[in-house]
């Protein structure tokens, strides 16, 4: 059972790991949060969100177990994954959240329907990389099929960039907390569009 302050919920709520250099590492899961305290792993913790999750019966005391978790975790010592990972993997979901859901060609915002398109097409010799794909609805993509953009006399309305880190952990989790937010948006190159 997760107690968020005075009300009980049961949640999928993802806990920000930092590292004792203040660099962000990864998200954790409620399960591998509580278990990096009772290890010792956590320094301390911050932020405006507060869980507590109760356990079973102490076989001394009688009383729950619980532990009390903010939702940034900072974590003793230096993150090597951080530190490894510069490369942030390309999905569709991370890659129309990059794009803010919008037509890289005709600018229109769509919830559903947009697809991933290669700028430079795949049979043109184009990559399957951050720099070389962005969000575009489907009307668009049928429109411009294996095509260049100079091919049709297009242009792109933005142009795509590759997501550093934070920007990466921002993209993996949709159900980020205010708090979360706020710091990883800190950490953001002025270009990102993750920033605004």
């Amino acid at each position: 059972m997760i107690r968020e302050g005075a009300r009980m919920t049961v949640t999928n709520q993802l806990f920000l790991a930092i590292d004792s250099a203040g660099f962000p590492s990864r998200w954790m899961d409620w399960q591998e949060a509580v278990t990096q305290e009772v290890l010792g792993k956590v320094a301390y913790g911050f932020g405006e969100h507060e869980f507590t999750f109760v356990g079973g019966k102490n076989r001394d005391s009688g009383l729950d177990s619980t532990v009390t978790l903010k939702s940034i975790l900072v974590l003793h010592g230096v993150s090597k994954l951080a530190k490894r990972r510069t490369t942030i993997p390309l999905t569709n979901s991370s890659l129309f959240r990059r794009d803010r859901n919008m037509c890289a060609y005709c600018g229109s915002i769509q919830t559903r329907g947009l697809t991933r398109d290669h700028i430079v097409p795949l049979s043109k010799g184009g990559g399957n990389h951050w720099l070389n794909v962005c969000a575009c609805c489907s009307d668009c993509n049928v429109r411009k099929g294996a095509q260049s953009l100079e091919d049709l006399g297009w242009q792109l309305l933005y142009l795509p960039y590759a997501p550093n880190h934070q920007e990466g952990l921002l993209l993996e989790n949709r159900k980020i907390l205010f708090d979360q937010m706020e710091f990883l948006r800190s950490m953001l190159p002025k270009h990102s569009r993750l920033a605004a």
